[in-house]
């Protein structure tokens, strides 16, 4: 079954309390820290472009590549109310095989997209594309969720949350042997006259190792520069959740 269709209607109301502020603000200090201001930047899985507008109202020109038609149309809404429309361009691709026009000088991935390539053949695949259309010298910041955060805190659980308007039961079911996250999704959207609709997606995703995204990384040509737990912003641990990988595009020649 697809993710994120009928689902992307109600994804922005779920993810009110999303720190993306936080997000963009470390992402921001980041690519200054490496010289890149106001330039082209490329975002992976960019859902409904909540982060892409940020990125853009700091200046940089965005690109954000999804592959849910839904979520970017629910984006493409958002840049019109914007005024984003000269800032911000949206492609509907898989991360997989995405086509870009020329290069940008980074690339950026968050809230755990990557988690939903589920093979490494897949994430090397991705990462080969990115160091293609990194400009010299540029940068790769990406997140994901780890192996010890699915065994250990999602994994096999169930979360529920009722509002008003929408409601949701989400049923993890963890895959030891592949490492893999199905998670059941039921939604109920609230409609005229008081009645709800009922609809259900199911997602999957892989936990990785930060062992396994360095030399994913390394192997797709690019120099693996920091990684750091995504919450604490310190260094990586046992029982890091959710890690931040720093990378560098480091064997095209400059002009």
């Amino acid at each position: 079954m697809d993710a994120y269709t009928d689902f992307a209607r109600v994804y922005d109301t779920f993810m009110d309390e999303t720190p993306y502020q936080e997000w963009s603000a470390f992402l921001i200090n980041i690519l200054k820290d490496f010289g890149i201001e106001r330039e082209l930047v490329l975002e992976l899985g960019c859902g409904t472009g909540s982060l892409t507008e940020l990125l853009a109202d700091a200046g940089f020109d965005m690109i954000g590549v999804d592959n849910s038609a839904e979520m970017l149309n629910i984006a493409m809404e958002k840049r019109e109310g914007s005024n984003r429309e000269k800032d911000i361009l949206y492609l509907c691709q898989d991360m997989r095989e995405f086509e870009l026009y020329g290069t940008v000088k980074a690339v950026v991935s968050v809230c755990d997209s990557l988690n939903y390539l589920l093979s490494e053949k897949d994430l090397l695949q991705t990462f080969q594309l990115v160091n293609n259309y990194l400009d010299p010298g540029g940068i790769f910041i990406f997140d994901f969720n780890t192996v010890y955060k699915y065994e250990e805190i999602i994994g096999d659980t169930t979360i529920a949350e009722n509002r008003e308007e929408c409601s949701f039961i989400w049923d993890n079911f963890y895959h030891e042997e592949e490492q893999i996250n199905e998670y059941d999704l039921t939604i109920f959207v609230k409609e005229e006259q008081d009645m709800f609709r009922r609809f259900t997606e199911t997602h999957y995703q892989r936990g990785y190792t930060l062992a396994q995204m360095k030399e994913l990384v390394e192997a797709a040509g690019m120099k693996f520069v920091r990684a750091l737990d995504a919450d604490t912003r310190e260094e990586v641990t046992e029982v890091s959740e959710r890690i931040y990988v720093i990378a560098k595009e480091i064997n095209k020649q400059k002009d």
